[in-house]
């Protein structure tokens, strides 16, 4: 039963947040552009996503105005395309959309326009990798867009980086020969972060190094990182913590004995501390990835390690504020602050799940909705309604409002007011599991990952935009 729960654990190669921007992370300035079928509003403000949760890596867009109230039938959809095996979200930066995704023995890169979902090109490489806990061999790990490139880690540990324009390869690495990894349950899930013109990823290897910087223009390792602690399914992030440039980490995925935690590197990897957050259970991971709320981070992590809040000096050096082992514990789906709170999706796949509100200084939950509705699905002799939920789904935000995907396809946005949640919207988009990949939005539009086919003669797996522009 661990194992099958652990299955719907960690795949989302989702999750790292943080409350400002802190340092410069293939980041594009906001401005204002068109969207096909239209301009935005005068004044609007838009921005790239280019990486893993967004362009400051914590899951909040600045772009606005957005049209967060939608019909029961949801926002107008643009386009739509069919894809192979995969759970890794989607990069929008400098014009392009970068998604992964795998078809029998190769992993795709295709790179779209992102208006209208055509196809400017493809590069592919070989992947036989099989996972022990879960049938879906595709990528995990969300692309990250810099300075004209591109890098994508593949599950089984390909790590390529591509020219933008052409997709023509610039180098490549096998990190899972080159490090000694293994297979860490579910493969290479941690998205690679660029900090200037360095590439950091969570290797992992036996011994040492844990994190690595390499170079965006040749692959070549500049500095390694750690010596005990394996690779996670977290994925790094940046953050300016007491006024200094910090990289936060969150290693140790598969390791006998039991180890891992929070690492706190500088962007040119001295390791200025270490903090134990892991399960004693060797068949787990590690998936949220760290949220810095102001000059401290807070974590969480399921099977029995709840959450805990950690202040961190101008020196690097970490304090335990609070540890709550009963609290909120969430399997690999990274929290969002916003405005002095922490917001959530907890739940169960594919059965119950509710959108949280936390004071981080404390742990103190200080809101909870559940979010369950009756969805009809199929058709013919085939339709039949069920009782959905967000289950282990995720969330963004953007424009005042809480962007909900829930992990078989259905969209809210809620705001959270006087303490309290109120539901904007909800539609069904499709009915399909596994949707654990978080949203992205980016120059006015809603990208959003199908990444199973309908169970009953629906529509296959599919990436999917949407038209969410507001003030029209």
């Amino acid at each position: 039963m661990a194992i099958m729960r652990l299955a719907s654990l960690i795949i989302a190669s989702l999750c790292a947040p943080a409350p400002a921007p802190a340092l410069p992370v293939q980041e594009a300035p906001a401005r204002a552009a068109s969207v096909t079928g239209g301009a935005l509003a005068d004044g609007a403000v838009v921005e790239d996503w280019p990486a893993f949760l967004g362009p400051r890596r914590n899951g909040v867009s600045l772009e606005r105005p957005l049209a967060s109230r939608f019909s029961a039938a949801g926002p107008k959809l643009v386009w739509a395309v069919e894809r192979g095996e995969g759970l890794a979200s989607p990069a929008v930066g400098e014009g392009r959309l970068v998604f992964t995704h795998r078809e029998e023995g190769q992993v795709h890169v295709d790179c779209l326009d992102p208006e209208t979902g055509a196809r400017r090109w493809r590069s592919s490489f070989p992947c036989d990798y099989s996972g022990r806990y879960f049938d879906n061999g595709g990528p995990r790990a969300t692309p990250a867009i810099a300075a004209g490139h591109v890098v994508v880690h593949g599950a089984g540990g390909t790590l390529v980086c591509l020219a933008l324009e052409t997709g023509e390869v610039v180098w490549k690495r096998d990190t899972a020969v080159e490090y000694k990894v293994g297979d860490d349950y579910f493969g290479v899930v941690s998205s690679p972060l660029v900090v200037g013109d360095c590439v950091i990823q969570n290797v992992g290897a036996p011994g040492g190094p844990s994190v690595v910087g390499l170079a965006l223009a040749t692959g070549k390792q500049r500095w390694g990182a750690g010596k005990e602690w394996g690779p996670s399914c977290a994925s790094p992030v940046p953050a300016t913590i007491a006024g200094k440039a910090r990289v936060l980490v969150i290693a140790g995925g598969e390791s006998r004995p039991p180890t891992g935690g929070l690492m706190v590197l500088t962007p040119s990897g001295e390791l200025t501390a270490e903090y134990p957050f892991r399960s004693r259970t060797t068949l787990s991971v590690n998936g949220p990835s760290p949220v810095p709320v102001g000059d401290s981070v807070f974590l969480t992590a399921a099977y029995n390690v709840g959450s805990a809040l950690v202040d961190v000096d101008a020196e690097g050096r970490v304090q335990e504020r609070w540890r709550d082992s009963r609290g909120l514990a969430l399997e690999f789906a990274t929290p969002i602050y916003v405005d002095g709170v922490l917001f959530a999706v907890d739940g169960v796949s594919g059965r119950t799940g509710a959108i949280v509100a936390l004071d981080p200084a404390t742990g103190k939950e200080l809101a909870r909705k559940d979010l369950e509705f009756e969805q009809a699905i199929g058709a013919g002799a085939d339709a039949r309604t069920v009782l959905a939920s967000v289950g282990k789904g995720s969330v963004t935000f953007a424009d005042g409002a809480l962007w909900v995907l829930g992990d078989t396809g259905q969209l809210l946005t809620l705001r959270f007011v006087e303490g309290k949640f109120e539901v904007l919207a909800r539609a069904p988009l499709f009915y399909a599991r596994e949707t654990w990949t978080p949203l992205v939005i980016s120059h006015g539009r809603l990208y959003v990952c199908q990444n199973n086919a309908e169970p009953l003669g629906g529509a296959p797996a599919r990436l999917l935009c949407y038209d969410i522009r507001g003030g029209q």
